[in-house]
């Protein structure tokens, strides 16, 4: 009897341990779900790759730089997403500003025929100016983001669609009369050579913004500021943090953002258009939750948002792959954000 007591109670320590030790590793695994996300969906995808002629056709370099390419522009929306929910925000009004901006950027180039470093700074300033906008009303009128950018997708895209005339203006590129400068088109969607490579320039974009963002977040105090009202704006406001700057700077950073993507959706699809950017804003949400930024705000990381953004490129890549309707790869992609914020939820 004595010995039973005693074996029962030695091994409590030992299963105390071994609870303890699976839920460190899954709280690890939770706390860099993007990461492990990103990994899962890579494997998958090579596994149920097709092959042509006996080789891989997903893990081929044109088809990796093509996913890579193709989640720059969402990624870069979804890095001034990130800042903007980081401080319990929200922007849905980004979509709708990539269309202005890039009816816009068609309309400088071949209606006024201005110069094309003239038009690239009015279009990223007008989505900065929108951004600051969308963050002033906020902060001023004390309206919360969701309904200030509801509104401003409402009229930004209403705007794009007066401007363009209800039809996309085209972009051809050349030396003619009423032709875009080639040089914007190389600009933002030449490529690179680096060694043996040919890389799009859009992922140089994707990264740069990428590194700035995060050091903005990492190494000033604007960024301990961002995290600060997210987590708490009443003691952030109560510990000397002018909240309502700091709401206004990350949506302008949005705003700026949406403008860069503009330049670099125009000048890939050679037109500007009112309905180009539909949905941009759900993709941009999606990428930042599934990279693991909390929607509450105060928790998050740029790199997390990136990696989302490459998941869903991912994923839409091996799909499109194996010719799935896309109306499967919409629900899809909707289950794997619940499954996000499932995961987030039972973070520690």
């Amino acid at each position: 009897m004595s010995n039973a007591i005693q074996t029962e109670t030695s091994d409590t320590p030992l299963a105390t341990e071994a609870i303890s030790a699976s839920a460190s590793i899954w709280n690890f695994m939770l706390r860099f779900q993007g990461y492990f996300g990103l990994l899962a969906i890579l494997l998958i995808s090579t596994l149920l790759s097709p092959t042509r002629d006996g080789t891989n056709i997903f893990l081929g370099s044109s088809n990796l730089l093509n996913i890579a390419r193709f989640a720059s522009e969402n990624g870069i929306i979804a890095i001034g997403m990130t800042l903007v929910i980081l401080t319990a925000g929200i922007d849905l009004s980004v979509g709708a500003v990539l269309a202005l901006c890039a009816v816009g950027a068609a309309a400088c180039l071949t209606r006024y025929h201005l110069d094309p470093f003239l038009s690239i700074f009015l279009m990223l300033g007008l989505g900065a100016i929108i951004g600051a906008i969308n963050g002033l009303i906020t902060t001023r009128l004390a309206i919360q983001s969701f309904i200030t950018t509801l509104a401003m997708m409402s009229a930004a895209r209403g705007a794009a669609s007066l401007w363009a005339n209800g039809y996309a203006i085209p972009l051809q590129f050349g030396t003619a009369p009423g032709d875009a400068p080639p040089l914007f088109k190389s600009l933002f969607s030449g490529q690179i050579v680096v060694g043996s490579w040919e890389i799009p320039a859009q992922i140089f974009y994707f990264i740069g913004a990428g590194v700035l963002a995060t050091l903005l977040l990492r190494r000033t105090g604007f960024g301990r500021h961002v995290y600060a009202v997210g987590s708490n704006e009443t003691a952030a406001r109560l510990s000397g943090v002018n909240v309502a700057r700091v709401k206004v700077i990350v949506f302008a950073i949005s705003g700026f953002l949406s403008g860069l993507a503009a330049l670099l959706h125009a000048s890939l699809v050679n037109q500007g258009s009112h309905i180009d950017g539909a949905g941009y804003e759900l993709n941009a949400i999606a990428a930042v939750v599934i990279g693991g930024t909390s929607l509450s705000g105060g928790s998050g990381t740029i790199v997390g948002s990136m990696v989302g953004a490459l998941i869903l490129s991912m994923l839409d890549n091996i799909l499109g792959l194996h010719n799935i309707d896309s109306n499967y790869q919409l629900i899809l992609k909707g289950a794997i954000i619940i499954l996000a914020v499932v995961l987030q939820r039972q973070r520690k």
